[in-house]
């Protein structure tokens, strides 16, 4: 999106509000509202009418509560799923996280989960990522993803040697972040900096092969090193 009668300059990024519960549109229209990053196009109380917002308005990114009347957020994703134009990129919102909602949301193309008491610069820097092509996932979304493939997991011995190649710092900080912690609080249990958690967790991905937390802590998984890790 450009900026109005500014060619080739940016603007800001559209975001459209879809959530039953007026008040929760309310407080995300007071914290995203604030960044001048960011602007709030509309807002829809169900399902089918977000539907026929995002047709409308054309957003750049939807925030998506998963639990509402009429067409609730996973219907939303699948009916987004089927359309031949290109979709706004979807942060599902909801105060729950259970396996089969979050491996739902992801396979029908959600690009961002949030838990809905997520800080406000939170919910700003996941709305930014997830318009740049990254995917956002609360901590505590990330472990219930992990838990739920757990089932799955297959001994990989590339793996296993990527694992190996960590040094024992880069170790400890990959398997806080395989367990939900967020950067501060990784800092907090370990005594660093913010800046030294960001770089040690850099240095894994990049040992680990991987780009984003989510991939990085399966391999953590995978690789043994939450099997009675103390807590």
């Amino acid at each position: 999106m450009n900026a109005p009668g500014v060619p080739g300059v940016p603007g800001p990024v559209s975001v459209l509000l879809v959530d039953d519960d007026p008040m929760v549109r309310r407080g995300l229209r007071l914290v995203l509202g604030g960044d001048a990053g960011l602007m709030i196009v509309g807002e829809a109380g169900d399902g089918a009418e977000g539907l026929a917002q995002i047709e409308r308005l054309e957003p750049d990114v939807v925030l998506l509560d998963i639990r509402m009347p009429v067409l609730d957020g996973l219907a939303v994703l699948g009916r987004l799923r089927d359309r031949v134009v290109p979709s706004p990129r979807v942060v599902v919102l909801t105060t729950f996280h259970t396996d089969d909602d979050v491996l739902t949301a992801l396979a029908d193309g959600a690009a961002g989960f949030l838990l809905k008491d997520a800080e406000p610069a939170e919910m700003i820097a996941a709305v930014k990522a997830v318009h740049r092509g990254d995917p956002v996932l609360s901590p505590a979304i990330t472990t219930t993803v992990i838990a739920a493939a757990a089932g799955r997991r297959r001994a990989d011995p590339d793996v296993a040697r990527a694992v190996a190649a960590l040094t024992g710092r880069e170790r400890e900080a990959a398997v806080l972040m395989a367990r939900g912690l967020s950067n501060a609080e990784i800092g907090t249990r370990m005594h660093l900096s913010l800046a030294t958690v960001k770089a040690n967790l850099t240095r894994v991905f990049s040992k680990l092969g991987v780009d984003n937390r989510v991939s990085a802590a399966m391999a953590v998984r995978d690789a043994g090193l939450l099997d009675g890790a103390d807590r």
